[in-house]
């Protein structure tokens, strides 16, 4: 039976060190095992790179960017044509932002940008204190705070024009918190929505880590042992370091529901121990206390796609049926026996979901430019 939770998935906290314990010795051969057998590969993902921009948000953040446009990128601003002058790119309709999920960076949209590639323009970033951003302060480690670096992304690399939002697990919530802060600029330039592996709130992650544990006692619990352990930063960042097979033990049970190739538990793993433990602890209050299942009223007249698995883990199929049923006119992708990283697990459905969707935002952006005849 597979156990975990957000903070065992993200920190490799108590639950993670108790369960690799119990392994023992023939669960550490097998993890040594599969590493040795997907380390080449999992450097193959996320070696994707395009255009470097960096965006400054208001609180001074510095965000690192890239911007695939619609020529497939060549390390170049702009490509040449056969006989020897520049070749003007293209601006696609609509613009693809994608933003990741906790403790992720830009790097887990490889499989959707390696699809998209050269089909539209896209924009990727890195959130504050994650990946290659720079480190907030506690005070704006907050899902609001991840609402207003969006709408500085898209002031900075899509100044006009339509945009297609698709957020995976905090990603998500970052596209909520932009609809609820920016309303207007969200009805103005917001064609379609992608929500995947994510939720509008109910989260109890004290649930994740045990079903027995009750409501009023794990809303203690949970923030008292992540506060605890952020007090030794250091501790928890040697047993999640890079390469440790803790580490590589809680991807795979946490991160997917069926089994995957090694090199998909290691890419996981890799962007989990980048990030630091601090970055875990400022952010991991926000989820018990999200709710924003208000501000989905925005989405009706969007076209919005809902992707989960069916075996997440961490925001379970039921937060996905929860915001169809309040978003009737979504399209709900349900992929079975999937787990919380279904963008890598089921990358293909992912992908024929998005393709989907950008011909819905395509077709009612055209079908709104229509003027009505008299």
């Amino acid at each position: 039976m597979k156990r975990g939770g957000w903070i065992g998935l993200a920190a490799a906290g108590v639950g993670a060190v108790a369960a690799a314990a119990t392994a023992g010795i023939v669960v550490e051969r097998r993890v040594v095992k599969a590493r040795k057998a997907g380390s080449t590969a999992a450097d193959r993902l996320g070696g994707l790179s395009g255009e470097v921009h960096t965006v400054r948000t208001d609180d001074g953040v510095l965000l690192r960017a890239e911007v695939d446009e619609i020529a497939p990128y060549d390390g170049e601003p702009s490509s040449r044509a056969g006989n020897g002058t520049r070749r003007r790119r293209r601006t696609p309709d609509p613009t693809i932002v994608f933003v990741h999920g906790y403790a992720l960076n830009l790097d887990c949209w490889h499989f959707q940008r390696e699809y998209f590639r050269g089909k539209h323009r896209m924009v990727f970033f890195d959130q504050r204190s994650h990946g290659r951003s720079g480190r907030s302060d506690k005070e704006h480690a907050t899902i609001d705070q991840l609402g207003d670096d969006l709408l500085r992304v898209l002031e900075e690399l899509v100044p006009d024009g339509p945009v297609v939002l698709v957020g995976h697990s905090m990603g998500g919530m970052s596209i909520m918190a932009f609809a609820e802060r920016h309303p207007d600029v969200f009805a103005e330039r917001v064609a379609g929505v992608a929500l995947i592996s994510t939720t509008a709130g109910g989260l109890r992650t004290h649930r994740i880590v045990s079903g027995l544990i009750p409501d009023a006692v794990g809303a203690q619990i949970g923030p008292r042992v992540v506060a605890g352990l952020a007090r030794v930063p250091e501790l928890v960042d040697r047993v999640r370091r890079r390469g440790s097979n803790i580490g590589f033990l809680v991807a795979d049970q946490f991160a997917f529901g069926d089994d995957v190739p090694a090199s998909y538990v290691e890419f996981v793993d890799n962007m989990l121990a980048a990030t630091p433990f601090e970055v875990l602890a400022e952010f991991f209050p926000n989820f018990d206390t999200l709710d924003k299942f208000a501000v989905l009223e925005a989405f009706a007249g969007v076209p919005t796609c809902i992707v989960t698995g069916t075996k997440d883990l961490l925001t379970s199929v039921g937060h996905s049926r929860k915001m169809a049923s309040l978003l009737p006119d979504a399209t709900l992708v349900e992929c079975p026996g999937a787990g919380h990283m279904v963008i890598l697990e089921r990358r293909d459905k992912v992908n024929a979901a998005l393709e989907e969707l950008l011909e819905r935002a395509t077709a009612t952006r055209t079908t709104d430019a229509v003027p009505a005849r008299s």
